[in-house]
């Protein structure tokens, strides 16, 4: 499955879908730092600068297929450390442009990030504009620290796919808005290592100088840390969303193989 993915920051969304065997076809981000990371890692995929600027005709004039699209838009007037100007400010007022681009692509699935001061501060607005498009829509807020993480990082997760698809509750199933608890056991061991669990954000950061000799870009570089997503989680809902893809073409075709769309396991 094909994924675009918007205010890419320094690609965890992208690290967590292919994981789960999804492909990256294109980045949107405007931050020329995260620009270069991206360009580093994903040398092939094209990223573009502005997502005022992206279209769905700009895209097929490339070549580019889109089949999910994801991103975290920007949460500074949402978030509870900002000014709490809401959804229609400057920055996180960009939301529009995601759900545009939700409307004029129609992909097969949308999946939305973003601090939970969401909730208070233009849930209704990005449910309202989905659902505008034909879009239903299932969410809830995880934490890194809830798949074994030593850090809280909640955010708001929202998986939202057309109307007509009929999907409601086929993929976070069992608790309304909710994913699965055992998907929360069955990673928390896949975040251990020798040491233990995750360490903790201070001890990540503390070999970083801050001083003048410190290396290049240090504050770019502990902003776009900052802002990225965990990729274990997008990798969780990407799992998801293709286990539900090879049900779906098995029940179409009982005696086919593999479906193309899902990778192999581990791959």
């Amino acid at each position: 499955m094909n994924v675009l993915d918007l205010f890419s920051g320094i690609g965890g969304f992208s690290l967590g879908l292919e994981r789960a065997g999804m492909r990256t076809v294109a980045f949107c981000e405007i931050e020329p730092y995260c620009r270069a990371v991206l360009r580093k890692h994903w040398p092939h995929v094209p990223c573009y600068d502005d997502v005022r600027s992206l279209t769905a005709e700009r895209l097929a004039a490339d070549g580019i297929s889109v089949d999910v699209i994801c991103g975290g838009f920007p949460c500074q007037d949402i978030s509870n450390a900002g000014k709490r100007a809401g959804i229609d400010a400057s920055r996180s007022g960009l939301w529009r442009e995601f759900a545009r681009l939700v409307g004029e692509i129609r992909p097969r699935y949308v999946i939305v990030e973003n601090t939970p001061a969401l909730l208070i501060r233009g849930m209704g607005r990005v449910l309202a504009d989905l659902a505008s498009h034909g879009f239903d829509a299932e969410w809830h807020v995880l934490g890194a620290g809830e798949i074994g993480a030593t850090q809280h990082r909640q955010r708001i997760w929202i998986l939202a796919y057309p109307h007509d698809a009929r999907l409601q509750g086929a993929i976070w199933a069992r608790e309304p808005h909710s994913p699965q608890p055992q998907w929360k056991a069955a990673y928390r061991e896949s975040l251990r290592s020798t040491g233990g669990l995750w360490p903790p954000g201070p001890r990540e950061v503390a070999d970083i100088p801050r001083m003048a000799d410190g290396p290049a870009n240090r504050v770019d570089r502990l902003r776009s840390l900052g802002n990225a997503v965990v990729p274990q989680i997008p990798e969780i809902i990407g799992r998801a969303i293709m286990s539900h893809e090879l049900q779906r073409a098995t029940a179409r075709n009982p005696t086919s193989s593999r479906p193309k769309v899902l990778a192999e396991e581990g791959k």
